[in-house]
């Protein structure tokens, strides 16, 4: 009778420890995150092996985005990472590449740019796979001096108008002169002044067809 007992009393024993290490695991995996939720896909491949896309400077549309002078690009040449990295435009709109050496960049769009590098990869490697990627966009911005709510640079959206650049920088002081504001724009070497009729705009009156393009400087005397 008493090895009866001692045999259910293990018996009980053992089940009950099964059941505390099966609590255990489940706790455990409901509190730790799988490595799928837990890691970040930013570097590292996708399912169909091709690198994870980057995330780039925000509203850039590869296929319209035209690539300035001090814009930041992450070019990647795929499976070819002495090839790749972040790089700087330089003020003559040029970048320098291994292999490539310098090769314009300004004035060209990401795929654009992306089928250029691929055209000259093509004579070092075997169906080169390129991706260009907007970092940061510097080159989109116009600044505003003189009697405006905020002097400095503005970021530049498409379409802006000279009217929007002001009310983007706080709009007119007191002081201002609205009828002398007028835009300098350095175009191959030389410096245009562009009178803007600030009143005619505002009252949906302007005529002028003054469009900003990037690094145009509003003055406001």
């Amino acid at each position: 009778m008493k090895w009866l007992q001692v045999g259910v009393l293990v018996a009980i024993s053992a089940s009950a420890v099964a059941q505390d290490a099966r609590n255990k695991q489940e706790v455990q995996g409901q509190t730790a995150p799988s490595a799928a939720q837990s890691g970040s896909s930013e570097g590292t491949p996708g399912s169909s092996g091709q690198p994870a896309t980057l995330q780039g400077a925000a509203n850039v549309d590869v296929a319209r985005y035209v690539i300035g002078s001090d814009d930041s690009l992450s070019i990647t040449v795929w499976k070819e990472p002495s090839l790749s990295g972040t790089i700087p435009v330089r003020p003559d709109g040029m970048i320098s590449l291994p292999l490539i050496g310098d090769l314009k960049a300004a004035g060209r769009t990401p795929m654009q740019l992306a089928d250029d590098i691929t055209v000259k990869l093509k004579k070092y490697i075997q169906d080169p796979n390129v991706s260009v990627v907007v970092m940061a966009d510097s080159s989109q911005r116009i600044f505003l001096i003189g009697e405006v709510g905020h002097v400095g640079p503005v970021p530049m959206t498409p379409g802006m108008t000279p009217l929007q650049a002001i009310a983007a920088g706080g709009g007119l002081s007191a002081f201002a002169n609205s009828k002398k504001i007028y835009i300098l724009r350095n175009e191959g070497g030389k410096q245009q002044k562009i009178p803007f009729n600030y009143k005619k705009a505002l009252k949906g009156e302007d005529t002028q067809g003054v469009s900003l393009k990037p690094g145009d400087t509003i003055v406001v005397p």
